[in-house]
């Protein structure tokens, strides 16, 4: 299929693509590298009148490290920030598994952030991180939790007039282990289900993608053995798992029991 006849404009600017949005609210969107927009497109499950470009802006290509975060702008690619010297440690753990180099060379960071897949793995790093959504419009910025960001199945607390414009992962303590497996029919395919865990003396946070409508996190304490056993058991039941025509919810269930085990582990070698 082909996509529904549409304007296209290129921003050079945030501020730009933001005064473009609030003229034109939901008859716009946002295209960056365009992996997950376009099949959209084609399969005209969005019919947007207006695409605006942001691909080339200077302003929003930009990786900002501090001390604290490292902040990803939206025209950032995927492969840009895997190849970064400061990539976190779980992303570098799970950029591998997101599709394939040529996807990864075009889609951006901000891109799957915005798409809200709840089996992609960039959505499931940001809420174990607890990282942050920077969103601005022509009124103001704002800044959104990861854990509140995503509201269900493709949706976010983005606002019709509001572009993501950055991304924020928190650098890692030097007492943090991080851990991250995945399980797809084919490598590159979305996960059927992924696991982030994220160690530390202060106790075990463990995220799942793939299971629900959103990446979904707890944090338990230091276990071991049989009571890490239980509390992984606890969280696959916990979860709002459904069948599908290709997978069971009791095997995907099973998936996260084992993947959780893996990632744990990971950690320890780490």
């Amino acid at each position: 299929m082909k996509p529904a006849a549409f304007d296209y404009v290129r921003a050079e600017s945030a501020q730009a693509a933001a005064e473009l949005l609030q003229q034109h609210g939901e008859g716009a969107r946002i295209l960056a590298g365009g992996q997950s927009l376009m099949a959209v497109l084609n399969m005209r499950l969005a019919q947007p009148g207006l695409l605006i470009d942001i691909s080339r802006s200077a302003e929003l290509s930009t990786i900002t490290v501090t001390n604290g975060s490292v902040r990803v702008g939206a025209a950032v690619t995927q492969a840009q920030l895997q190849a970064h010297p400061d990539v976190p440690p779980l992303l570098a753990l799970a950029f591998p598994h997101i599709s394939h180099f040529p996807i990864r060379n075009r889609g951006t960071v901000c891109g799957s952030i915005a798409h809200a897949d709840p089996s992609a793995e960039l959505p499931l790093c940001l809420v174990a991180l607890r990282g942050t959504v920077h969103l601005r419009s022509a009124r103001g910025r704002r800044d959104v939790l990861a854990n509140d960001f995503f509201t269900g199945l493709l949706s976010t607390a983005r606002r019709a007039d509001e572009l993501i414009e950055a991304v924020s992962f928190p650098r890692p303590s030097p007492d943090q282990r991080f851990g991250f497996a995945e399980h797809a029919r084919r490598h590159g395919d979305f996960a059927l289900c992924a696991v982030a865990a994220i160690a530390s003396p202060g106790g075990l946070r463990l995220a799942v993608g793939g299971l629900s409508d959103r990446p979904q996190a707890i944090d338990l304490p230091t276990l071991d053995g049989p009571s890490l056993e239980d509390a992984i058991n606890e969280l696959a039941w916990s979860l709002d798992v459904r069948d599908d025509p290709h997978t069971s919810a009791a095997t995907r269930r099973h998936l996260l029991r084992h993947l959780a085990r893996q990632a744990h582990s990971t950690t320890r070698r780490s």
